[in-house]
């Protein structure tokens, strides 16, 4: 097998703001895994907020071995962006040596469309209502919050897209008290879901709080290890492949959450559609899929996911699988 890794950039559509900072375009790598004539491919998004970067990540699939499959995949590299990439390429690989769908490789049932969050950027009070009102017409909006001034901006962008369902990112941005003042303005408001309201580090918390509006585990939720660690903070897992660290472990975690009692969500990184492919199969039936990613870019790949009324549809064979 032959490893090859590139550093690809996207230009997004509009600056995307967050209470961590602001980006233009979206840096990620690609991995493409050849055996013989064949080769598949995959995406991954280093994330500074796990100590990841592009030159980090590269190194760890760098130091792969010329012949690999996903099970030993398991003992090379721990959860995280770099298996994530080699873990979906090995998937496509499969796909085309064997002319099977990864769905039907995977032993799950024919996928289809999903409706997808979008996500408003940041911004101030009167901005953001005007994001929201441009994008009225989608049936769900996430919000990215975290900071001392939330009401405002999340009074203005209701009254910018009455009819539209609220889910609320904030980031890790909040403390307890934070929450529980905020958690009857959140009903009233009619949003749906709250993820991640504080730091993963300090949601010790989050026991004994009341919860009217479920809360979403992100950050405090990588791989099937964090489910020990969730129960009594948590009602929702966030699943995203580059915490899991591919498909292989997104498809275990959403069992064993659901067998646990846990709703789910699934989310990405900002990327392109060839990341945000595997994660149609593991966003079947979720509570809530966020896969975004491609709306927010001015540029994509060549064979793009489709997204209409229906949601996000999972990616034509020329994509990925």
């Amino acid at each position: 097998m032959q490893i090859d890794v590139t550093h690809d950039v996207f230009r997004l559509a509009e600056v995307f703001t967050i209470s961590r900072g602001s980006r233009t375009e979206a840096k990620v790598l690609t991995v493409r895994i050849t055996d013989g004539d064949v080769t598949g491919w995959g995406e991954c998004v280093p994330y500074a907020r796990y100590d990841e970067t592009l030159e980090s990540v590269s190194e760890q699939i760098a130091g792969l071995p010329s012949v690999l499959n996903r099970a030993a995949l398991y003992d090379l590299l721990p959860a995280g962006a770099a298996r994530n990439a080699v873990d979906c390429a090995l998937w496509d690989l499969e796909a085309k040596k064997t002319g099977k769908r990864v769905w039907e490789l995977a032993g799950l049932a024919k996928p289809g469309p999903e409706i997808t969050a979008y996500t408003l950027s940041l911004d101030s009070p009167e901005k953001m209502r005007a994001q929201a009102a441009k994008h009225a017409f989608r049936p769900l909006l996430k919000i990215k919050l975290g900071t001392p001034d939330d009401m405002p901006r999340l009074e203005a962008v209701r009254a910018g897209a009455p009819n539209a369902r609220i889910i609320i990112d904030a980031n890790e941005g909040w403390s307890a008290e934070v929450y529980a003042d905020l958690a009857p303005h959140l009903v009233r408001l009619g949003v749906a879901l709250v993820e991640q309201p504080l730091p993963a580090s300090e949601d010790e918390a989050l026991i004994g709080i009341d919860r009217p509006v479920p809360v979403c585990a992100d950050e405090s939720c990588h791989d099937r290890a964090s489910l020990a660690h969730l129960k009594g903070k948590y009602d929702v897992v966030n699943i995203k492949l580059d915490k899991t660290g591919g498909l292989t472990e997104a498809l275990a975690l959403r069992d064993a959450a659901r067998a646990e009692g846990y709703d789910v969500m699934v989310g990405c990184m900002v990327g392109s559609s060839l990341a945000m492919a595997p994660a149609t199969l593991v966003a079947q039936g979720a509570l809530v899929t966020d896969l975004d990613g491609p709306l927010l870019l001015a540029e994509d790949r060549l064979e793009p996911l489709l997204f209409d009324d229906s949601g996000v549809h999972p990616p034509l064979a020329a994509l990925w699988g």
